[in-house]
């Protein structure tokens, strides 16, 4: 074992704090003592399940505030919205903990045909791998569904962020029975010693395409299902009757910029209908100007903290230079609180806006996670659908107009798991609706009902009618040539 420690990206000389890595062997022992853990937990009636879990991951007031900043200070994203993120697992939790009892109980059918048990049989142990960029509430996605269902889970968080997350399910883990609910640290490794092991019975894993191949392949080998929630390159269409509104706008720059872009949902492709194309570009700087304000994450005010790291740093502003070079207008937005500090020795990149790039640009055609976006002109309806579908990915967009019935009838068209209207990005997400991709953008689903059932398997006790005792032929009469009768 050795020490996984997390510098602050706002300010890189200061270690925020460290995480033990696990070996092999560690995983090994994590995934066991979480599998003998689970055929008690998997006995415990579901209520009671529920009620434990919700018990555990209950959080005061002052823990939240310290878990926010601790948060803040390891991954970049501004106080508040940290205290939302934590605050939101704590609602998701009770919303997985309310459907439950609909979609997890078992189903009993007894009629004329057959005596028949639909069990919502949980899979055993559940691995989940989850991202940095919003890692609570990321880990939550997988652990409350998977815990109420009667799994035991082995989380294993990405190394840069791994402190707050750590913190949030070890408390959680201390309201449950011993093992079921485990965190391990490390990197390719401990991963691939978590999804290769006999054990695990289903794989949970939320980042990019390069880890989701390498998880696929370890899973393909060990007939293991997984769910796996991957990048998008989101589209945002803006219609020729969008209205170009200062809190529409607001909406849309925040769409973009919130965890400094980087954000699987986040708007990264304004497509603008050529008649608006000015107009549109002149009303989302004013806005930027308005509610984007990049520095320090902890100081009030600031919606925008630095990237997560030097690497991705030095990744966007080669993008940036690149997209320049491409033909593109770059137009950097908002305001700074801190000139020194956003141009110090911080991983700060500072936003922009860049028009005039082809469709072939990597700014356009590509995911580029950070605060760079392109504003791109369109002239029909077709040409902006097309638009949206080019590329492998599909995992969210949105549709701006003032017509519902049209932006609905676009949405239907675009190949994404979510589509938005009239907004993007969180302030369109709902717990009741499944999120997910399409195309490489992943498989499976998060939120709502479907998110839970993903968590359990449906397993049958089937008595047909004919071979039931004090039934004519009764348990010994004769199959010989039948065929199910309903």
């Amino acid at each position: 074992m050795g020490l996984l420690e997390r510098e602050n990206p706002a300010y890189p000389d200061q270690i925020v704090g460290s995480v033990e890595t696990s070996s092999p062997a560690d995983v090994d022992a994590a995934v066991r003592t979480a599998d003998a853990a689970q055929r008690g937990w998997a006995q415990v009636p579901l209520e009671d399940r529920c009620a434990a879990l919700l018990a555990a991951a209950a959080l005061d007031g002052a823990e939240h505030e310290r878990l926010a900043t601790l948060l803040a200070r390891e991954m970049g994203k501004p106080l508040a919205d940290c205290r939302g993120e934590i605050g939101f697992a704590g609602l998701y939790v009770r919303s997985v903990v309310d459907r439950a009892p609909h979609v997890l109980r078992d189903e009993e059918v007894d009629d004329a045909a057959a005596r028949m048990v639909l069990q919502k049989a949980p899979y055993g142990v559940v691995a989940a791998i989850t991202p940095w960029n919003a890692p609570v509430i990321l880990s939550m996605l997988k652990v409350a569904p998977a815990l109420a269902a009667g799994n035991a889970v082995v989380v294993k968080p990405s190394p840069l962020a791994p402190l707050a997350v750590t913190e949030v399910l070890q408390g959680i883990a201390a309201g449950l029975p011993a093992g079921l609910l485990t965190v391990v640290h490390g990197d390719a490794e401990a991963g691939a010693a978590l999804v290769g092991h006999p054990l695990v019975r289903k794989v949970a894993f939320t980042g990019g395409g390069a880890t989701a191949q390498a998880i696929g392949r370890t899973a393909a080998e060990m007939i293991t299902p997984t769910v796996m929630e991957l990048g998008g390159n989101d589209p945002a269409l803006f219609l020729d009757d969008a209205a170009l509104t200062p809190a529409a706008m607001q909406r849309a720059v925040l769409a973009t910029f919130s965890t400094s872009g980087q954000v699987c949902m986040a708007a990264k492709r304004f497509y603008v209908h050529r008649s608006l194309h000015d107009a549109f570009v002149e009303a989302y700087v004013e806005a930027a100007r308005e509610v984007l304000l990049t520095g320090d994450p902890l100081v009030d005010g600031v919606t925008m903290g630095p990237v997560v790291s030097r690497a991705a740093q030095e990744r966007l502003r080669d993008l940036l230079f690149g997209s320049v070079m491409e033909g593109g207008r770059a137009i950097e937005v908002g305001r700074v609180d801190d000139e020194a500090l956003v141009d110090g020795d911080g991983y700060f990149v500072r936003p922009h806006v860049v028009t005039g790039l082809p469709d072939s640009a990597r700014l356009v055609a590509e995911e580029q996670f950070g605060p760079i976006v392109p504003i791109v002109a369109f002239d029909s309806d077709d040409e902006a659908v097309a638009l949206a579908n080019a590329g492998d990915l599909g995992l969210g967009a949105s549709v701006w107009s003032a017509d519902e019935e049209r932006a609905f009838a676009v949405a239907r068209r675009i190949e994404a798991g979510f589509r938005f209207i009239n907004t993007h990005n969180r302030t369109g997400l709902a717990l009741r609706a499944p999120f997910g991709g399409v195309k490489r953008s992943g498989f499976g689903r998060e939120y709502g009902d479907e998110g839970l059932a993903e968590y359990v398997q449906t397993c049958v006790i089937n008595a047909p009618a004919a071979f039931r005792p004090g039934a004519e032929g009764g348990a010994t009469g004769s199959a010989a040539g039948a065929y199910p009768t309903g």
